[in-house]
């Protein structure tokens, strides 16, 4: 499994338009079959937060949503703006957190 997480920001004025337009691709994503979950959220508005989260199943299913003229469209548009701190993490050991 796939995991990419972390924050992105952009100015807090343009925060809530960045999310929207952010969560207009989840379904896209979840059409795709190697898609466990994707989510964006308003982290903090005043430090224009939004805090990324997604489950792959493998990087193939990955690639193709990043492929997808909207994402791309998305970080084409957003790009210059943002300051991308999300990361790609391999899970390897998937358990209850409990355990």
């Amino acid at each position: 499994m796939i995991i990419i997480a972390g924050n992105v920001y952009v100015s807090s004025s343009d925060i809530e338009a960045f999310v929207k337009e952010a969560r207009e691709t989840i379904p896209l994503g979840l059409k795709n079959p190697g898609c466990v979950s994707i989510s964006f959220t308003l982290d903090d508005k005043s430090t224009g937060s939004m805090l990324v989260l997604e489950r792959w199943k493998d990087q193939k299913s990955l690639d193709k949503h990043l492929a997808q003229a909207e994402v791309i469209s998305l970080f084409k548009k957003w790009g210059s703006k943002m300051k991308n701190e999300v990361k790609k993490y391999d899970a390897t050991n998937e358990r209850d957190p409990r355990d």
